[in-house]
């Protein structure tokens, strides 16, 4: 487990600045870097640290931290060549933001209730507080980025709302919504409408399911990945099984795909039968050793008594 020091994470953090410093005048790749050249690899280092973390791979996670670092690191050198802001300057304004926005821990602000009502009141008076701020956004949905991935933006953009008060009494009605869309897109098919009427129809329909999830506490996004990562290794199972038979894909029938694509269901819920009953047993067994710590300790304190 690491057990640096804050002194020791510090002058960590202080080596890689210097090193970077190094790399900016010694280096002719770094040293031509400008904030528009760095923006696409930067876009891919966010989502590899992303992939990292949908992984819950620790060493990964680490590896794709520190390349995402590396980048807020360059950009806040650019700054300084600029004469513009430095990294010292970022963290402070970073600092100040968190502080401002969390009167409930560094100012006299009661949170009332607990758990997920008090988070929801800590955000709102968070999208409260960023109105107020100076130069911070003029409306509500003005924080939400334009470049956002679409699933992104519109989940972002109906919790923005949410915390401000627009948002259903209760999260079944939002169904009722789903099936209203649903319609509206069977009737501009039928209708054979035109394709922006049916792609906007299909917008709808999409938007108001991500505000479904949103509602039952799911990210979309996640959920979304869930599912391409399933249809991939399912797929793969067609698609090695095929090889197995001599066949390819393009010979097999619907039929024969459906009949591996449920054979890889069947392998999936096996594997997933194996794991619940090693965790089951894996709990017993820590159950079982915490009782006996338990018990070793109740017994060392009667030995303790009787010798007293």
């Amino acid at each position: 487990m690491p057990n640096n020091t804050r002194e020791q994470k510090l002058e960590a953090l202080g080596r890689v600045i210097d090193t970077l410093d190094m790399l900016r005048t010694r280096c002719p790749w770094d040293a031509k870097q400008t904030n528009q050249t760095l923006k696409s690899n930067t876009i891919e280092e966010t989502y590899e640290l992303v992939q990292a973390l949908t992984d819950e791979n620790s060493d990964e996670i680490r590896k794709e931290l520190g390349d995402v670092l590396l980048h807020i690191l360059f950009y806040a050198k650019i700054g300084d060549e600029k004469n513009q802001f430095d990294i010292a300057d970022v963290a402070d304004a970073l600092n100040q933001k968190l502080i401002y926005r969390h009167p409930h821990v560094f100012g006299e602000t009661v949170i009332e209730g607990k758990g997920d009502e008090a988070v929801n009141t800590v955000l709102q008076n968070w999208e409260e507080l960023k109105l107020k701020e100076k130069g911070g956004n003029k409306t509500a949905l003005a924080g939400v980025p334009e470049a956002l991935p679409a699933l992104i933006k519109a989940f972002r953009i109906q919790e923005k709302a949410s915390h401000l008060g627009f948002d259903w009494e209760e999260r079944q009605e939002v169904w009722v919504k789903v099936d209203e869309e649903v319609a509206e897109v069977c009737q501009a098919i039928d209708k054979n409408d035109e394709k922006e009427h049916v792609e906007e129809e299909f917008g709808d329909l999409l938007f108001a399911v991500v505000n479904a999830a949103r509602l039952y506490g799911i990210t979309p996004e996640n959920a979304l990945e869930r599912a391409n990562r399933k249809f991939i290794r399912r797929f793969n199972h067609i698609e090695s099984r095929s090889k197995e038979m001599g066949k390819s894909l393009r010979d097999m029938t619907l039929l024969e795909m459906d009949k591996l694509w449920d054979e890889a269901k069947k392998i999936e819920r096996e594997i997933d039968a194996d794991e619940k009953a090693q965790q089951m047993q894996e709990r017993l067994m820590a159950q079982e050793r915490k009782a006996q710590a338990e018990a070793l300790l109740q017994k060392k304190q009667e030995d303790k008594q009787d010798k007293e």
